[in-house]
């Protein structure tokens, strides 16, 4: 493996051969304290400006603002120089975005990247490598949280000294915000990766859980679900070459070991990257995500080293496959309005593991001298080699048949704004409209009774459907599903969705009637009723034979009645979000 004070080294001599020979001291606080620590946010910036003044193939871009009040930074590197945001989205060449810091306490993309950087704008070879390659660095994401720096909530957590903290400047976990978008950071994001429009996307975390001998890991988008000839790619191509280009440098590395409550050589399954996550966010525009998780009991030095070489390794990997990774983005949405249903949800398929030779540590139940109970205790003074499941085959649990369109009524702001944010085409209505839909009525749902991340999330959601004819307003919003956001919409706009905007609480007040009747009235309305519809008076008797629980409380019986007249509200229980086929 490359060492960092030979990369230095190295550094220092190629940068003879340049013509702009740089006066500053570029050496990182990282490099400075032997990699112990890692610099104050201000110092981050200051350093990738200073680079900026320096070397005319580095550019500093601000977009939007951040919950904590700052700018969220953009650093490019293109051979030629970068000098509007426009030059960014019509570049042509292999784009790679970086995301640091989107957990400041995990801060090792953060010390990677300022060297990683640094050291291909100093090195000729480097620039000549990497010259079909256009290369975006977020310095840090979670600005808020690395304001606010301690020394002790990263408590599993060996080094830096100082570090930022996990939730945001209003307490939010960015790593659960890139579909609902909640914080000013992620809207920031959204602009920052549509500009971009990576075709790889790589964010640096730390992982936390079980112990074993590697020091960096892996957490590639769940190859199912990004499908199709991309996902193939993802799998049999991209992964395998990295992993062998880390070997290579004599770096051990494995998937993500997921796992809580048990040790991972009882097997363990990959992570599934909802869009909630960075690189489920991600996935959702057909780009190749992937999630770096260092060791959090490894020496920061170490983790720092091993994800500045995974960087190369994925930078070498887009370089060489540029063209093919292009080719199977712009087919991918193609591919899935071809198939013209698409998946929703997922499990794991326990019946076709793959078999990997995890390195781990042999771990046994102690006594714990803190509490009375018994304390789990892996010996790293027995490490072993061993045969291992690990379940990264998805199946599909459910399916949806892809729209048309969707229409969505004008006054559901909230949804629009993240619509327009994610650069999804719609139109207006220019005037009043009917048009026979499909309407989705919410059946069933489960609710978290905890908060999660400002919401208390749904889940198990079921619908069913109707199809009527609709008068549309002026201003209503038409949204076709053939473009390029086609995944956006269908994992958002669909109730029954993982991480729809339904189950984040945005159609919250259709679950709530706001009309209602007073029983001693409406008994008199509903006799009339029953007499007036027998097929509403053969299914309430129908229901009074074979529904105990319905004949022996009046109150639901008279709910029904209620429930299947003229007087029942239409809007309740109902998406207010309309299918056209």
């Amino acid at each position: 493996m490359k060492k960092l004070f030979l990369l230095t080294l190295l550094t220092l001599i190629f940068s003879c051969n340049n013509s702009s020979k740089s006066e500053v001291d570029f050496t990182t606080l990282f490099e400075k304290s032997e990699g112990k620590e890692t610099p104050e946010y201000k110092d981050v910036i200051s350093f990738y400006e200073n680079l900026a003044e320096e070397y005319s193939e580095i550019t500093i871009f601000s977009f939007g603002q951040t919950d904590s009040g700052e700018p969220l930074h953009l650093v490019i590197y293109n051979q030629e120089g970068i000098y509007n945001v426009e030059e960014i989205t019509n570049s042509k060449k292999n784009r790679v975005l970086i995301n640091n810091g989107i957990h400041p306490g995990e801060s090792d993309g953060i010390d990677a990247s300022m060297m990683f950087l640094r050291d291909i704008v100093q090195n000729d070879s480097l620039k000549k490598k990497y010259k079909n390659s256009l290369i975006a660095v977020i310095p840090v994401y979670n600005i808020g949280g690395a304001l606010n720096r301690n020394s002790h909530t990263r408590a599993n957590q060996n080094g830096p000294l100082e570090y930022g903290f996990r939730g945001n400047a209003r307490n939010f976990d960015l790593n659960r915000d890139f579909i609902k978008q909640d914080t000013k950071n992620a809207a920031a994001f959204a602009e920052i990766f549509h500009t971009v429009n990576p075709d790889i996307f790589i964010d640096n975390h730390v992982s936390n859980g079980a112990d074993y001998q590697y020091a960096i890991t892996h957490l590639f988008t769940q190859h199912n679900k990004l499908g199709g000839n991309l996902g193939a790619f993802l799998e049999n191509e991209m992964r395998p070459q990295m992993e062998k280009s880390l070997q290579e440098k004599d770096i051990i590395i494995t998937p993500y070991v997921n796992v809580w409550g048990n040790t991972p050589e009882a097997g363990f399954s990959q992570f599934f990257d909802s869009p909630r996550y960075s690189t489920g966010y991600t996935t959702l525009f057909n780009t190749l995500g992937l999630m770096v998780e260092t060791h959090m009991l490894k020496p920061y030095k170490i983790r720092v080293e091993q994800t500045y070489e995974l960087m190369f390794s994925a930078l070498d990997f887009g370089e060489v496959n540029s063209e093919k990774i292009k080719d199977l983005r712009s087919k991918a949405v193609e591919e899935i309005l071809a198939k013209n249903t698409y998946p929703i949800t997922y499990k794991v398929d326990r019946e076709n593991p793959t078999t990997l030779q995890f390195k781990g540590y042999e771990a046994t139940m102690i006594d714990s001298k803190v509490t009375n109970g018994k304390r789990l205790f892996y010996d790293t003074k027995k490490p072993f080699t061993k045969e291992t499941k690990y379940y990264n085959n998805f199946l599909v649990d459910k399916e949806v048949t892809i729209p048309k369109a969707y229409i969505l009524p004008q006054g559901w702001h909230q949804i629009i704004d993240r619509l327009e944010i994610n650069n999804i085409e719609l139109t207006y209505f220019d005037k009043d409209t009917i048009i026979s839909v499909e309407v989705n009525h919410i059946a069933d749902y489960k609710t978290r009774t905890a908060a999660y991340e400002g919401h208390y999330l749904h889940y198990n959601t079921t619908v069913e459907k109707s199809t009527k004819e609709i008068k549309f307003r002026k201003g209503d919003i038409y949204i076709p599903t053939n473009q390029n956001g086609v995944r956006y919409l269908l994992e958002t706009l669909e109730a029954e969705a993982t991480d729809s905007f339904f189950n984040w609480n945005f159609f919250d007040t259709v679950l709530q009637k706001k009309e209602g009747y007073s029983a001693y009235v409406f008994e008199d309305v509903a006799e009339k009723i029953l007499a007036e519809n027998p097929d509403i008076k053969n299914e309430f008797e129908d229901k009074m034979k074979n529904d105990d629980a319905f004949a022996k409380n009046s109150r639901i019986q008279l709910d029904f009645v209620y429930k299947n007249s003229p007087y029942y509200e239409p809007a309740h229980l109902v998406l207010p979000i309309f299918k056209v086929y």
